[in-house]
């Protein structure tokens, strides 16, 4: 056992005896990964793959430390808002990965559980609830969320608003794109920053948000040339860089230093041989600690994952004189908001973009959508000749998810697109 899994298990005993006095444990954990990704990064990946590492590791550790700088959402809460106050966005989703590194998900589902919490809540939910009922993770001043995809996100933000006092602001999304729906949601959003002013005493910057706009027009085109080059590169990275990826296109996407990450894989990717392997979308969540998903994707030349659907739920230009009228056509437009028809309609697109040679959709249990509109999107890539295979499994929760089943199907799909190949 290694300096980091001796201190892993420390903490996560810790934390079960007395969850109250553990934070400063956890901080300091996530700041010794901090210097542990600067100073020693992952070998066998690409050096844009360990500076996106880097940058989500610091992002969410400093803004941690200091509990002022950070406001909670959801995955789709509007980010480019936050960064106008110059406040961080922290989704309650993947600070529930990150808890969960100290493998501490099972004990935060449970205590969540006790307490009342419904066993078929989404489990990031319930791992983010029980953290935070735990007193293992304090509070923050706000918090922003939105109607899109999760039917729990209302639930459990107003719960933490009643049982710990964390004033929230829930973003309605219509889901037709007209100009009174549009209106409506930009509505919601200038009052957003009203309240915000109040509550938090920080002054909205309108140039910062238009600036904030005009960066990530340049940063989506960069994306889709990133992408582009993927289908001819190979560019090697781990299955958790999905993740990362993931939360800078909804964290940090806006900013200066995100746009110039980009930009650099860019330059990188075209220095790398080029990929004769099958190139694999991927849907949905991103179940990173499987251990069969590592061992065929990880650092493999015959296996590449392509672009998840979430990294490009919204394709359009923003324009930055009109920032909330374009951000509520972004999360109207978004491919998560409305039935599942329209996700599968919009990745069909992205498949005539990225040209994969396989879809992999992941159904993480609880998430209803995921599950009942799988079987749409798998006829909608029948019609296009694009073989799919349906996971099923816990994006978090290692007690819910059978290694040796996906393991099973995984090694049967890749076996037959590979026939099919020859």
């Amino acid at each position: 056992m290694n300096i980091a899994d001796k201190y892993i298990q420390y903490v996560k005993t810790k934390t079960e005896a007395e969850p109250e006095k553990s934070w400063d444990k956890i901080l300091l954990g996530f700041r010794a990964n901090c210097l542990r990704t600067h100073f020693l990064p992952k070998k066998n990946i690409s050096k844009g793959y360990q500076k996106l590492e880097d940058m989500m590791m610091n992002m969410v550790a400093d803004s941690l430390s200091h509990k002022r700088s950070y406001i909670w959402g959801n995955i789709f809460a509007p980010c480019e808002l936050i960064h106008s106050f110059g406040l961080n966005a922290l989704s309650i989703e993947c600070l529930a990965c990150y808890v969960s590194g100290y493998r501490l998900e099972d004990f935060f589902i449970d205590f969540a559980q006790s307490l009342g919490i419904a066993p078929t809540l989404c489990s990031y939910h319930k791992t983010f609830i029980g953290a935070v009922e735990s007193g293992a993770v304090p509070p923050a001043s706000y918090a922003v969320t939105t109607s899109l995809s999760c039917d729990g996100n209302l639930n459990t933000f107003r719960y933490l608003q009643k049982k710990n006092h964390v004033p929230f602001t829930l973003l309605d999304v219509p889901y037709t794109d007209d100009d009174a729906s549009v209106d409506y949601l930009a509505s919601q959003l200038e009052t957003m920053v009203h309240d915000m002013e109040e509550r938090l005493g920080r002054k909205f910057q309108p140039e910062k948000l238009k600036e904030s706009l005009r960066i990530e027009n340049e940063t989506r085109s960069e994306l889709l040339r990133f992408y582009e080059l993927a289908q001819r590169h190979y560019y090697p990275g781990e299955i958790i860089h999905q993740l990362y990826m993931m939360m800078g296109t909804h964290l940090l996407m806006g900013t200066q230093k995100f746009l110039d990450l980009i930009r650099f894989m860019n330059e990188e990717i075209q220095t790398f041989p080029e990929f004769t392997g099958k190139r694999i979308l991927w849907i949905h969540l991103i179940p990173y600690y499987q251990e069969s998903l590592k061992y065929y994707f990880n650092s493999s030349e015959k296996y590449q994952l392509l672009a998840g659907d979430i990294v490009f739920d919204f394709t359009d230009t923003l324009d930055p004189e009109d920032p909330f009228r374009s951000l509520a056509r972004k999360l109207i437009k978004n491919v998560y908001n409305g039935s599942y028809s329209h996700k599968a309609q919009a990745i069909g697109h992205l498949t005539d973009t990225f040209h994969p040679d396989a879809v992999i959709h992941f159904c993480h249990w609880g998430c209803k959508q995921a599950s009942g509109g799988s079987l749409l999107l798998k006829e909608a890539m029948k019609e296009r000749n694009i073989p799919m295979l349906i996971l099923d499994g816990d994006g978090i929760d290692h007690r819910n998810s059978h290694d040796g089943q996906i393991k099973t199907r995984l090694e049967a799909f890749l076996e037959m697109i590979e026939e099919e190949k020859k």
